[in-house]
């Protein structure tokens, strides 16, 4: 395991570690009024408005959203940096052609979104994760499960048993893992489908889930035959 890939790894499960523990509480405040929860007063007895518009401009996402469209990039920004790591590792260990095929389209996909959803949450004025929303936490806690925090992801142990694959091996086990990694990416999706109130958030979660729906189909029948 390379340097980079361990200090990214730390970061992504350090990251997904918060994210698990304000999701339901940031989507609860999005369907019940509450505003986001780094600008909420708790001890004012008020309900803000569940909603927020951007200054007109150059946005990428222009419109009111709310916090479960805060939450859906905040969370999907290290799910797909997990999915992009899984991606690069196919360089030099997959031997079949396809897997090499969807390795590329998911690197193709996965990367530029990362970058729209970052500039969302700089347009909206929100920090890239919920770790930094949440200043007071104690990120050092040596209690959370960092290897289950988020739909889909995988644990450490994972990933370095994916980067000692090679071959046929590597193969088998990187479309099973990105099977079970899509399909989280697709719930957290629908989930901003249900409750998002930002058009072109909304519509991005379409997109997840249209094109990870496919490549899950793809996965299923590389496996039939591997």
């Amino acid at each position: 395991m390379t340097a980079h890939n361990s200090a990214l790894r730390r970061r992504l499960r350090r990251r997904m570690a918060i994210v698990s523990t304000v999701a339901a509480g940031g989507l609860l405040l999005a369907a019940c009024g509450g505003d986001d929860m780094e600008g909420m007063d708790h001890g004012s007895g008020s309900s803000a408005s569940a909603t927020s518009t951007p200054t007109a401009g150059d946005n990428p996402a222009p419109g009111a959203f709310n916090d479960a469209d805060v939450m859906f990039a905040q969370m999907m920004i290290p799910h797909h940096e997990q999915a992009l790591e899984m991606a690069e590792l196919a360089d030099g260990r997959a031997s079949d052609t396809e897997i090499k095929s969807l390795a590329a389209d998911i690197e193709k996909a996965q990367d530029p979104e990362i970058q729209t959803m970052k500039s969302w949450l700089k347009a909206w004025g929100k920090p890239e994760s919920a770790e930094e929303s949440m200043p007071g936490m104690d990120h050092g806690s040596g209690g959370m499960d960092h290897g289950s925090g988020m739909s889909g992801m995988m644990s450490e142990e994972d990933m370095q048993k994916l980067e000692a694959a090679k071959g046929t091996e590597f193969d088998r086990m990187f479309a099973e893992m990105m099977i079970e990694h899509h399909k989280g990416a697709i719930t957290m999706a629908e989930d901003e489908q249900k409750n998002g109130r930002n058009a072109t958030a909304k519509k991005l979660a379409a997109d997840v889930v249209k094109t990870q729906s496919a490549e899950v189909e793809k996965f299923d029948k590389i496996l039939d035959r591997l």
